[in-house]
C-alpha cells in the first residue's frame, strides 16, 4: 500500500534523479556554449566585445518567461485534460512570435546604422545574424517549456546538449578554418538553436499536432501575464548589466567584463536546473491541492552549491582566467570576478523563491519584481562610473530581490 511517506520519498528520489540529469546536461551544454569564448584568442578584442554585447542582447530575450509559461500551461493541461487548448496556444504563440519578429526586424533594419554605432558593433553585418538568432531563441523556449511541463527531462537535457554541441562545432569551423569573427560565431549559435528546435519539435509533436481547441483567453491571460512579467524581471536582473557596460565603456573595455561574467554565470548553469525541475511538479501539486516540500529542499541545495561555486571561483579564478583568456584583459577580468560571482548567489536563491511562488499562482509579488527591475535600470543610468560599480549595483539589487521574495513567501504562508 502506498503511504504519504513513501510517495514523498519517491518524489524526492525522482527530483534528485531528474535534477541530477538536468544539472549534468546543463553543465555539458553550458560548457560547450562557454567553450566558444575560448576562441577569444583568435579574434580581435573589439570583435570579442561585440560578441559579448550580442550575447547580452540575446540574453535579454524573454526566453525564461516563455519557457516557464509553457511549462506551466503544459503541466496544467496534463493535470486537467486541456491538451486541445494547449495545442491551440502553442500554434498561436508560434504565429505571433513570427509576426512580432518580422515587424521588429523591419524596425531594426530601419535604424541599423544607429544601432551599430550605439552598440559599438565592429561589423554591421552582425545585425542580420543577431535577428536570426533572436527568432530561434524565441521558438526554442516554447518547445523547451512543453518538454519541461510534461517532465520529459531526458529530451530537454538532450536538446540542451545538442544546442551546445552544434554551437561549438560550427564556431570552431567558422573561426579556425574560415577566419570568421563575431558574425560567424553568431551563425554558429543559430545552427545550434536550429538543431535543438528541430529535435524538440519532433519530441513534442503529440502536444502541438493535437487538433487545436478554443483558447480560454481570459483564463490564460490571468496566468500568462504575471508569469511573463515575473520571470522577465528576474531575467533582466540576470543579464542586463553587460549591455549597460558596453554602452558606457565600449567594446574593448567590455571584453574583460564579459570574461568575468562568463565564469560567474556558470554558477547559475549549475543550480538553475533544480528550480526548473521543481516548477512543473509544484504546478501539478497546486492543482491537486497537495503539500510539497521541494521548495525548501531546492533552496538548501541551491544555496550550498552556489556558495561552493563562488568559493571555487575566488580560489581558482586567478589560475583559471589566464589559462582561458588573453593576458591583456584577464587582469581586468579578475578585478571584477569576486563581485560578479558574489552577485550570482542571491540571484540563484531568489530565482528558487520566484519559481515557488509563481508555480503556486501567488502573483502578488509580480508588480514588486517589475518595479525592482525598473529601479535597477534607472539606478544604472546614474551609478556606472566603473564596471565594478555596475556590479555593486547588481549585488545590491539581487540581495533586495532575495529579501523581497523571502518577505512575500512569509506573507503567503500566513495567509
Amino acid at each position: 500500500m502506498t503511504t504519504p511517506a513513501s510517495r514523498a520519498a519517491a518524489e524526492r528520489a525522482a527530483f534528485f534523479r531528474q535534477g541530477g540529469w538536468m544539472m549534468v546536461a546543463t553543465v555539458l551544454g553550458g560548457a560547450m556554449t562557454w567553450a566558444v569564448h575560448l576562441l577569444n584568442v583568435k579574434i580581435p578584442a573589439a570583435e570579442y566585445g561585440t560578441l559579448g554585447t550580442l550575447f547580452a542582447i540575446v540574453n535579454l530575450i524573454p526566453t525564461m518567461p516563455l519557457q516557464m509559461v509553457f511549462a506551466q500551461q503544459t503541466a496544467l493541461a496534463q493535470a486537467t485534460g486541456g491538451e486541445a487548448m494547449l495545442s491551440g496556444l502553442i500554434r498561436r504563440f508560434w504565429l505571433g512570435i513570427l509576426v512580432v519578429w518580422a515587424v521588429g526586424s523591419a524596425g531594426v533594419w530601419c535604424f541599423h546604422a544607429d544601432l551599430t554605432a550605439s552598440w559599438h558593433l565592429a561589423n554591421p553585418v552582425a545585425l542580420p545574424g543577431l535577428l536570426i538568432v533572436i527568432l530561434f531563441s524565441l521558438w526554442w523556449p516554447v518547445l523547451a517549456g512543453v518538454l519541461q511541463g510534461r517532465q520529459d527531462f531526458l529530451w530537454l537535457g538532450g536538446c540542451t546538449i545538442l544546442n551546445g554541441t552544434g554551437r561549438l562545432g560550427a564556431a570552431l569551423v567558422i573561426v579556425l578554418l574560415c577566419s570568421g569573427y563575431a558574425t560567424g560565431i553568431m551563425a554558429a549559435v543559430a545552427l545550434g538553436l536550429l538543431l535543438a528546435c528541430t529535435v524538440a519539435a519532433a519530441q513534442t509533436r503529440a502536444q502541438w499536432r493535437t487538433p487545436p481547441g478554443p483558447v480560454a483567453w481570459p483564463q490564460v491571460r490571468r496566468q500568462v501575464i504575471p508569469l511573463m512579467l515575473g520571470f522577465a524581471a528576474t531575467q533582466f536582473l540576470f543579464c542586463a548589466d553587460t549591455v549597460f557596460v558596453n554602452v558606457y565603456f565600449g567594446a574593448e573595455r567590455t571584453a574583460p567584463y564579459v570574461a568575468a561574467g562568463t565564469f560567474s554565470r556558470a554558477l547559475l548553469w549549475l543550480v538553475l536546473p533544480l528550480a526548473g525541475v521543481m516548477f512543473p511538479k509544484l504546478v501539478r501539486s497546486h492543482v491537486a491541492a497537495e503539500k510539497n516540500n521541494l521548495p525548501g529542499l531546492t533552496l538548501l541545495v541551491t544555496g550550498a552549491m552556489a556558495t561552493a561555486g563562488f568559493l571555487g571561483l575566488w580560489l581558482l579564478g586567478p589560475w583559471l582566467m589566464p589559462l582561458v583568456y588573453r593576458a591583456d584583459y584577464s587582469t581586468a577580468a579578475l578585478a571584477v570576478l569576486p563581485w560578479y560571482a558574489g552577485a550570482m548567489i542571491p540571484l540563484a536563491l531568489g530565482n528558487v523563491l520566484v519559481n515557488d511562488m509563481l508555480a503556486r499562482s501567488q502573483f502578488r509579488i509580480v508588480p514588486v519584481l517589475v518595479f525592482l527591475a525598473a529601479a535597477y535600470a534607472v539606478t544604472l543610468l546614474f551609478l556606472h562610473q566603473t564596471p565594478t560599480m555596475v556590479l555593486q549595483v547588481l549585488c545590491a539589487f539581487n540581495l533586495l530581490l532575495l529579501a523581497v521574495c523571502a518577505g512575500f513567501l512569509k506573507l503567503n504562508q500566513k495567509n
